[in-house]
């Protein structure tokens, strides 16, 4: 017999409703005794009107509140530009809001799992990409200035629609992000949770010859990490090989 029901560690994920890609990735990475459990919350666009939407009122809450029901080992808002649209320290009052929630529940948020991964690397230099419009990569841009790397440069797909950015094939993302690396880069961050990533990282690190970190590869590796369970699946890149 098989015992499929968390043994391990259970996570919870607070995801947006239109979204596809996240939870089949986190299965991908899975080891052995871990399970995802997900709520979801509403994002009307992946613009900076639509995100500060869904992120206002008692929406994180409600879904932290939900998640913490069942007995998990930590909740995780599964969102980079809504967790850095409004700058350093958002991320974590993202976090409180859903450990205060959730009644202590560890908590964990997409752009502090990216920055907490992209130290244990040891990336100073950090090229960042994405789907978004212009006007979200530029908070992307700022956000992880402010947390001091140096941004070699913030590239966007110009997508503005959350299915659209789902829709967005591996295929795409790979090639998109060979493109725009810059030479000086030490490492790359592909941003967003609803963009399709961790089957190409291992290529692009091949290829690239850096580390690179993904938004749904960062998250899930947080919270594995908070969990206290140091394996993955194997195949899912470097960051892997760096648990704190």
């Amino acid at each position: 017999m098989k015992d499929y029901y968390g043994r391990r560690a259970r996570i919870g994920l607070i995801y947006m409703a239109s979204s596809t890609v996240m939870e089949p990735e986190f299965y991908a990475m899975a080891p052995d005794g871990v399970s995802i459990h997900t709520t979801r919350i509403h994002l009307p666009e992946a613009s900076v009107a639509g995100l500060r939407n869904m992120m206002e009122g008692e929406r994180v809450e409600d879904a932290a509140c939900l998640l913490s029901k069942a007995p998990l080992d930590v909740i995780t808002f599964g969102g980079t530009s809504a967790t850095f649209l409004e700058g350093l320290g958002n991320d974590r009052k993202v976090i409180e809001r859903i450990e205060s929630a959730s009644s202590g529940v560890p908590g964990s948020a997409t752009s502090t799992a990216a920055v907490r991964a992209l130290t244990a690397l040891g990336v100073k230099k950090v090229s960042f990409i994405g789907p978004y419009i212009s006007e979200v990569t530029e908070r992307g841009r700022r956000f992880f200035e402010q947390c001091r790397f140096e941004v070699t440069g913030a590239h966007g797909m110009e997508v503005r629609s959350d299915r659209d950015i789902n829709a967005i094939s591996l295929d795409e993302t790979y090639d998109f992000t060979r493109r725009h690396v810059e030479d000086r880069a030490d490492g790359v961050f592909i941003s967003c949770t609803g963009l399709r990533t961790v089957g190409a990282i291992q290529a692009l690190e091949s290829d690239l010859g850096r580390p690179v970190i993904s938004a749904i590869q960062a998250t899930f590796w947080d919270a594995l990490c908070i969990a206290k369970v140091h394996d993955v699946q194997p195949g899912f890149g470097s960051l892997f090989n760096h648990w704190v």
